[in-house]
């Protein structure tokens, strides 16, 4: 599948759901069970890798893990890039399209510093992303202004302000990947007037609840991997007490 067939999946109301998986072997269940795409997650494949998440992994071994999941599957692949690990938009775009992807998540988050990078910033990093990529690649910009927000509200404005500059500047759907009342979601996705992403979180609106606000698309995110992986604690604690779980 292309860019182009990826880009037509984001279909507001009737959302893209993502499972994201960390490595060749998740990536194919993800396919088995008929979902029609396959998203990296960067905290899952980073640590699968043995390093923690915000580019602390080599720059290389996060794309050949990426290689790695595009060529177990037949489906298209989008790939957790976080900040684009301080590469050019044109070595990105050639490193993702040589990892065999068709998409990117892309931050505004400059994990040099920790802050959110202002938006015109950003906004001429994701322009020129577009440039380099042309159509091969969709591009979900996340919004990370509402990170550690106690009222989500009050940054309301600010985060539509920048889902709207970065979709002018050429990205396909926007992400604020920390709003999470759903209230205040609503407004964002219809203020917005464009493919919205959000995760599906523990305790927040499940799947049908969310395709309700109008998103485009839904990401598990790190949430997949958080799961099996408390399984695996689990299983792994019976082992030790000498049960056998399975």
């Amino acid at each position: 599948m292309s860019a182009a067939a990826l880009r037509a999946l984001h279909v507001p109301g009737k959302p893209l759901i993502l499972p994201n998986a960390w490595d060749a072997d998740t990536a194919k269940l993800v396919e088995a069970a008929g979902f029609p795409v396959v998203a990296t997650s960067s905290v899952a494949v980073a640590a699968a890798l043995g390093h923690a998440d915000g580019e602390k992994a080599p720059v290389a071994d996060m794309f050949a893990a990426a290689a790695r999941i595009a060529r177990a599957v037949s489906v298209p692949v989008t790939v957790d890039a976080e900040s684009g690990y301080g590469l050019s938009a044109i070595e990105l775009t050639s490193r993702l399209l040589d990892a065999g992807a068709v998409g990117l998540n892309f931050e505004d988050t400059d994990h040099v510093t920790g802050d959110v990078r202002p938006v015109a910033v950003q906004a001429e990093r994701i322009a020129a992303l577009r440039a380099a990529a042309g159509d091969a690649l969709v591009i979900n910009a996340r919004v990370d202004s509402f990170r550690g927000a106690t009222d989500e509200r009050a940054l309301l404005a600010d985060g539509v302000a920048r889902a709207k500059a970065y979709l002018e500047a050429g990205a396909d759907c926007v992400y604020p990947i920390h709003l999470h009342t759903p209230d205040v979601l609503a407004d964002f996705v219809r203020e917005v007037g464009g493919a919205v992403n959000t995760p599906a979180l523990p305790g927040g609106p499940g799947i049908t609840a969310l395709a309700e606000l109008g998103v485009a698309r839904i990401s598990l995110g790190g949430g997949l991997w958080h799961h099996i992986r408390s399984v695996l604690k689990t299983t792994l604690a019976e082992v030790a007490e000498g049960r056998m779980p399975y």
